[in-house]
């Protein structure tokens, strides 16, 4: 096998670096879901961007944010968001991504828990404003959704975390 070292270049490392920040902000959009940190949640995105969830929510990012923290609140045990398979391409201070994002919410409608998934695609624009790398436009493509009875003892399925500020993470990694 040949290995081929190639010098990088500025523009390279700038492309590089783009990359690596869209791929943390979308991390952090995980983290505010799933700590329901709607102030976190509101920086992934500029101030006015949008998101389009079909017929779930068509509007503002920060707005979704909000929505979706209710829903939270009021429907679910206990969640958590995941983003896998990003693709993201950068053109000076603008980028599109895709990534593929698993969503389980443990839920108890009357009286039964159960377990929702639901897999997707966050289809994003991005630009580079003031220094930071957020989303201007999401498009929301839902993919696969599965909904499933959780048997036995509800005590195996409590979380260990905390869905705000307090849980351990923060004492971690603290701001984010």
């Amino acid at each position: 096998m040949i290995w081929r070292v190639a010098a990088m270049t500025p523009d390279d490392l700038e492309r590089l670096l783009a990359r690596q920040e869209i791929t943390e902000q979308l991390h952090r959009y995980c983290r505010a879901m799933d700590r329901i940190d709607n102030d976190l949640g509101k920086r992934v995105w500029h101030h006015d961007g949008t998101a389009d969830f079909g017929e779930l929510y068509r509007g503002t990012g920060a707005g979704w944010v909000e929505q979706v923290s209710v829903m939270h609140r009021t429907t679910c045990l206990t969640h958590s968001h995941m983003v896998s398979n990003i693709l993201i391409e950068v053109d000076g201070a603008t980028a599109a991504s895709e990534c593929l994002i698993s969503a389980i919410l443990v839920q108890e409608p009357d009286g039964r828990r159960i377990v929702r998934e639901i897999r997707g695609r966050y289809l994003d624009r991005w630009s580079r404003r003031d220094g930071r790398w957020a989303i201007d436009h999401r498009h929301y493509v839902r993919d696969h959704g599965e909904v499933r009875d959780l048997p036995g003892d509800a005590s195996l399925y409590r979380p260990w975390g905390r869905r705000d500020r307090d849980d351990p993470s923060y004492g971690f990694i603290p701001n984010q």
